[in-house]
Order: structure tokens, then C-alpha cells, then sequence
């Protein structure tokens, strides 16, 4: 059989929709899911290279400023033999020791091999400039009789030509040493060996970043390419959406507002329910229509009586269904004081009173006496309001004397069918909501909670 006419006739099965729906979803997501663990962990390389840098770079500056800082102490204390400066100088070298720990630092970074090497290269020049500062401290200690001076220096011996020299002599020739054009040159021996370092941790920055920043616009592009294909199946959602069920749901209400058939159209299951509905439909229109006015309408107000209402209950939808039961406050005492044909006149206004202020759609009934309800059809819960309003224009109107009858007002209960599925507990709900109204003032409403 083919299968188009078969679509056509039964439509596409809702089921079928979502679940293609949720499978493509689960792609979707899926891939979206991956695309960010990849690039969070290219944005992750990408700030672990500049941290990298950056703790590198740190390292090998500190390799020359604890260089400068011995150069400043040595020369300090040549000039002025402060043995503070001396102290502070062989705290660096040997305690401190900021060199060594630049070098280890950059050692234990696999990738800065290049690097390293020019660091090391620094460091071993900055380790002979040093053989030369100590040479130049020991002159001064000669010179001007120090004592107690670091171990360090014990082993150094002046050369036969320099320890025959007088202290001033001493002096100079160790501050020649230290502030000489030879020890500069050393000096910028080091921080050339220091540019170069750098210059290789930049190189190595950059290769970094580059392969990071191509991995990102790698996976930008197609992470775009996805969210497209998401935004051109939120549009198809949105249309088979429409177009298999608010549509048909729509049209289906304006249907039922209007007391019609619903169209048999949309999804595969909304079609089956349409149908189901307009069976049922059918059934109850013929009942209602064969069922005769005067069993189920009242002789006296023109409205449904008992049995109507019994009737009426079994056709409609509760679901969306409100039940409200009106009494006339006080009706014993208008019949005892001014007799039934007055007490007949006020159930007439009250009927017409009632008729007016709801809709056709909805169902007035006299179940007995004094005692009205009314099926207001198609609501939902959220229509307290609206009920409010029309109860209260209801006791307006019947506080009119202008027609010659009594000033009269009612007193309501109000139920929801959504919250109880049995129509004789809902009406028992309702009857309790109208007791409540009645121990409370009367001439107004209650609803039930």
C-alpha cells in the first residue's frame, strides 16, 4: 500500500515527530557537550602556556636581579667596608640562593630546553663575576683589618703583588675590580645570555598559543556550524509544532466554543481524538435534542430542571467544568410576608438574572425550591474574578424594586470540577462553600478550597 495516502488520510504520528525530536536533541547536545569540553581545554593550554610564561619569565629575571643585588652589595661594600653589605651579600649567595632556584624552576619545565641553556650560560658567568667580587672583598678585608668574615672568603689568597700593597692601594684596586669597564663587560655578558633566555621563552609561548588558537577557531567553526543546524531545527520544531498541534488545538476550541464538530485534522493522535470527541458529540447533541423541553426544563423559569441537569452533567467535561449553587437568601420570609405569587415573580428574576450574566454556553439550572445551579463550561481554575464580578452585578440587579417585586440577593458556592472527579462530591463541595456563605452575612460567594 502506498504509504503517502495513508500520511495524508491519518497524519504524522506525534510519537514519531518527538522522538526524531529527541534523538536529533541528544546529537545535538551530545556534540555541543564535546565541542566545549575541547574548547575548554584549548582555552586551559592556551592560559596554562601565558601562566607558564609568565612564571618562567619571573624565574629568569630573578636569576638577574639577584645579580644586580650582589653586584650592589659588593660595590657597597668596597667602597665603605660596611660589613652590613657584606652580610647581606652572602645571605643571597648562600641562603637565599635566587639563582639557583630560577635555574631549578626552568629545569622542571620539559619544553624551555632552549631556554634553560642561555639561562644556565648566565648563570655560569654570573658564578666567574663572583670569583672576581670575592677576590675584590678580600682586598678590603686586608685593607682595612675586618674580622670575623664569612668562611667563604678565608680560602681566597691576594696574589704576591697584591698583598704587598698598601691599604689604600688595597682599596682601589678592589673597587677597579668591581666598578672597572672588565667587570661591566661580564655584566653585559649576563644580560645578553638573559635577552636570549627570554627571547626563547617567547618563541616558545608563541608556538604554543598558535597551536591553541588554531585549535579554537577549528572548533568555533564548527561549534557555528551547530548552532545553525539547532536554530534551523528549533524553526522546524517550532512549524511541525504548529502545524500538527496548536493549529488543530485552536480551531478545535473555537469549535467547541461554538457548540460545533471539532475538524478532524493535524497530528495522528489529535485526528483520533477529534474523532472520539465528535462521536461523543453526536450522541449527546441527539440526546439533547430528543430530550423533551418540559422533562427537562422548568415550568415556571424556563430554565433546566433536575433531570435536565442530571443529563447535562453527563455530557460535559468537568475538567474544565465550574459548579455554582445559588439559594435566595430569606425566600420562606417573602412567600409568608407577601404571598407565592411574590415569591414566583422573584424565582422568575433570579432565573433571568442568572441567564443574563452568564453565557450560552453555559447551563442554568432550578434543582428545587429556591436552589439554583449553574454549569459554567470551558473555565479553568484561574477565573475567580470574573465569577466575583458576576455574582455581585447578579444581587445589584435584584436589589432593583423598580419592577414592582421585593428586594431580594443570593448567596453562592463555588467548586471546580478539575479537583474532583465525582460530580455528587463536587456538588457536596459546592453545597458546603454556599452553608459557609450563608454562616457568614449572606449575599455574596464562597469558593471551595
Amino acid at each position: 500500500m502506498d504509504e503517502k495516502p495513508k500520511i495524508k488520510k491519518q497524519g504524522i504520528s506525534l510519537r514519531m515527530v518527538y522522538a526524531g525530536i529527541i534523538i536529533g536533541a541528544v546529537i545535538i547536545c551530545g556534540m555541543m557537550v564535546f565541542l566545549t569540553f575541547r574548547l575548554s581545554s584549548a582555552f586551559s593550554e592556551l592560559s596554562e602556556a601565558t601562566d607558564e610564561y609568565i612564571e618562567l619569565d619571573k624565574a629568569a629575571n630573578e636569576l638577574m636581579e639577584a645579580s644586580d643585588y650582589l653586584t650592589e652589595k659588593v660595590q657597597r661594600f668596597t667602597a665603605t667596608g660596611n660589613t652590613e653589605y657584606l652580610n647581606a651579600y652572602f645571605t643571597e649567595a648562600l641562603e637565599t640562593k635566587r639563582r639557583e632556584n630560577a635555574i631549578e624552576k626552568m629545569a622542571a619545565d620539559p619544553d624551555s630546553e632552549q631556554a634553560l641553556k642561555q639561562l644556565q650560560k648566565a648563570m655560569r658567568e654570573s658564578e666567574q663575576l663572583m670569583e672576581q667580587e670575592y677576590y675584590a672583598m678580600r682586598l678590603v678585608i686586608d685593607a682595612k683589618g675586618i674580622t670575623g668574615y664569612p668562611d667563604s672568603l678565608q680560602s681566597i689568597s691576594l696574589s704576591s703583588e697584591d698583598a704587598k700593597l698598601s691599604a689604600e692601594e688595597k682599596t682601589a684596586r678592589a673597587l677597579d675590580l668591581v666598578l672597572g669597564e672588565t667587570y661591566y663587560e661580564k655584566k653585559d655578558a649576563i644580560r645578553s645570555n638573559m635577552k636570549e633566555s627570554l627571547g626563547e621563552l617567547e618563541k616558545l609561548t608563541h608556538s604554543t598559543e598558535k597551536a591553541s588558537k588554531k585549535l579554537l577557531r577549528s572548533d568555533l567553526a564548527v561549534f557555528r556550524i551547530i548552532i545553525a543546524v539547532q536554530t534551523v531545527g528549533i524553526f522546524v520544531i517550532i512549524w511541525l509544532t504548529s502545524r500538527l498541534g496548536i493549529n488543530p488545538i485552536l480551531k478545535a476550541v473555537d469549535k467547541i466554543k461554538d457548540n460545533s464538530p471539532i475538524p478532524e485534522a493535524g497530528a495522528n493522535e489529535f485526528r483520533y481524538l477529534a474523532q472520539e470527541y465528535n462521536k461523543m458529540y453526536s450522541v449527546y447533541k441527539t440526546s439533547v435534542e430528543h430530550l423533551n423541553f418540559k422533562a427537562s426544563h422548568d415550568e415556571l423559569t424556563g430554565v433546566y430542571n433536575r433531570s435536565g441537569y442530571d443529563l447535562l452533567l453527563s455530557g460535559i467535561d468537568l475538567d474544565m467544568t465550574y459548579l455554582l449553587i445559588f439559594d435566595i437568601d430569606d425566600f420562606k420570609a417573602i412567600n409568608d410576608t407577601h404571598g407565592h405569587e411574590m415569591g414566583d415573580r422573584v424565582l422568575k428574576k433570579v432565573s433571568y438574572a442568572l441567564l443574563q450574566n452568564f453565557r450560552a454556553d453555559d447551563y442554568v439550572c432550578r434543582i428545587g425550591g429556591d436552589e439554583f445551579v449553574v454549569l459554567m463550561t470551558h473555565s479553568g481554575e484561574q477565573q475567580h474574578n470574573l465569577i466575583i464580578n458576576k455574582v455581585n452585578e447578579i444581587n445589584h440587579e435584584l436589589a432593583d424594586t423598580s419592577d414592582g417585586t421585593v428586594p431580594v440577593s443570593i448567596s453562592a458556592g463555588v467548586a471546580h470540577g478539575s479537583r474532583f472527579k465525582d460530580s455528587a462530591f463536587l456538588f457536596r463541595r459546592a453545597d458546603e462553600a454556599l452553608y459557609h456563605t450563608k454562616r457568614n452575612g449572606k449575599a455574596g460567594m464562597t469558593f471551595d478550597q
